[in-house]
């Protein structure tokens, strides 16, 4: 069977062939694309105070930064491993602590 295209027989064969050609094109263009880095997630102090800019006279803001970039790098230091030994340790202190009460 065939089908009549502008005038021209065209097969079911060459149909589905073109279909499936198709098909496997726009999906290969919408794939692509260039490779991006992985990055890490974990950004250097540096980099966080290049990104973040303030530009208020508040007598506050270093203060911020400076906890901020403090908690970021203990944050980053500590594995999370070593954070959930700490907050199991915690939790028992405190559970001994209320025990004793």
């Amino acid at each position: 069977m065939s089908y009549i295209i502008a005038g021209r027989a065209i097969k079911n064969e060459y149909l589905a062939l073109g279909t499936l050609g198709l098909t496997g094109l726009l999906t290969s263009l919408a794939m692509g694309g260039g490779k991006k880095e992985a990055s890490t997630g974990k950004q250097t102090i540096q980099q966080i105070k290049e990104a973040v800019k303030f530009d208020s006279s508040s007598r506050y803001v270093p203060m911020f930064t400076q906890r901020v970039a403090a908690e970021l790098t203990v944050t980053a230091l500590v594995s999370e491993e070593e954070q959930l030994m700490n907050s199991i340790k915690n939790f028992i202190a405190e559970a001994e602590k209320e025990a004793k009460h």
